[in-house]
């Protein structure tokens, strides 16, 4: 029987995924598994017994990934599930920032007892003026699960779209329309693109990758659209080039202290994948991924340690190890399991960590156990079946 907790509702879909073999608890301390959406669990005591964490989303800053990784605990998010949620709101962020919408639909209600009112509109809409979004030209930092609907989409707009992303996967690539321009240097999407859109996740590399420099070579009236992480953006920076005239509008959906109600700024309050559908879809597939790993050992769109799978578990035994990505642990493994025949192996590194599973014809003993976790840089051995 494998026990999980929820530390944030979850769409009762995603959970009916689970079969009899599971039972929910309330009690962390007894759960294998985790399921979370936005709880910050930096401060929580993790228990010997959880082996996996799965956040029913994409962010993982909730979630303290080095501690997971250190104690064998595997980190899953779920890429991709809340992607048509995030593209639809971008569009809409795009139309408010080209139609003064907002302005026009704040006026009409503050005519609310004006007899007059039809009178009045149509002196007053001059004001709320806006452009279309055909034919101006936008660029789309990171072409991920995201980045690649709304690229998609933009072109049924009668966009002229612009993609850059160093790192595309090849899943990505051939999802993406052939009438995407591919640029290989974000400077060009900063000098042509009208609008520019970015969809990168939150490193160092990528921390205010949007600043006072990149705004300087923008076109004038740019406009900035942030649905992906605040910290990608210097959004002093961004305020202050508003207030210069250089960028008509900056779209962003995490208030802060920074940017709620500034002149030029339109702030939602982190919807993008606030639907039904995205939140069932993150359920569904979290708990696809928790049962496959517990089920089976196998890794699928994990954060902090490698994909690794070996199908479905139909050998007489598997184990599965989380360990340090160091020389000779796997000469180590098999001098320990010599006297069991390895049926089938797999091995993956990321960066400093490892996972192997090793697929058995017979059991391994208390004592084979106990020495594969003694040796050093092993983090977890966990006996799948």
């Amino acid at each position: 029987m494998y026990r999980y907790t929820c530390l944030n509702p979850i769409a009762q879909i995603g959970l009916d995924g689970f079969t009899g073999d599971y039972e929910k608890t309330e009690v962390m301390e007894s759960a294998d598994a985790v399921l979370v959406r936005s709880a910050k669990m930096h401060e929580m005591e993790l228990p010997k017994r959880l082996c996996a964490i799965a956040r029913a989303g994409a962010g993982v800053n909730n979630i303290p990934l080095e501690k997971c990784a250190e104690e064998g605990i595997v980190v899953f998010n779920t890429p991709g599930a809340n992607a048509n949620g995030v593209k639809e709101l971008v569009f809409a962020g795009m139309l408010l920032a080209a139609r003064d919408i907002i302005g026009g639909a704040n006026w009409a209600a503050a005519q609310a007892g004006n007899a007059d009112v039809t009178a009045a509109t149509e002196k007053e809409k001059k004001q709320f003026a806006g452009t279309e979004l055909l034919g101006k030209k936008l660029g789309i930092i990171g072409l991920g699960a995201i980045g690649v609907k709304v690229a998609n989409a933009a072109t049924h707009l009668g966009m002229d779209v612009y993609g850059y992303d160093p790192y595309i996967s090849v899943d990505a690539a051939w999802n993406l329309s052939r009438s995407i321009h591919h640029i290989n240097d974000v400077e060009d999407i900063y000098r042509e693109c009208d609008y520019i859109t970015i969809h990168v996740p939150l490193l160092d590399s990528t921390k205010k990758m949007i600043n006072e420099a990149a705004i300087a070579k923008m076109k004038q009236n740019v406009v900035i659209l942030n649905f992906a992480r605040d910290l990608l953006v210097d959004e002093e920076a961004v305020i202050a080039a508003i207030e210069a005239g250089k960028v008509h509008r900056y779209v962003s959906d995490f208030p802060n202290p920074v940017t709620v109600g500034k002149k030029g700024v339109i702030v939602t309050p982190h919807l993008g994948a606030s639907t039904a559908e995205s939140e069932e879809n993150c359920a569904v597939m979290a708990v696809k991924e928790l049962r496959n790993f517990l089920e089976n050992g196998n890794i699928r769109n994990s954060v902090n340690y490698p994909n690794c799978d070996l199908g479905l578990c139909a050998a007489e035994s598997r184990l599965a190890i989380c360990h340090r990505n160091s020389k000779r642990m796997i000469s180590q493994f098999t001098d320990i399991l010599s006297d069991t025949n390895i049926q089938n192996m797999s091995n993956s590194s990321r960066g400093d960590y490892a996972y192997t599973l090793l697929d058995l014809d017979g059991r391994v003993s208390e004592e084979e156990l106990a020495k594969l976790q003694e040796i050093k840089g092993v983090l977890r051995v966990r006996v799948v079946k």
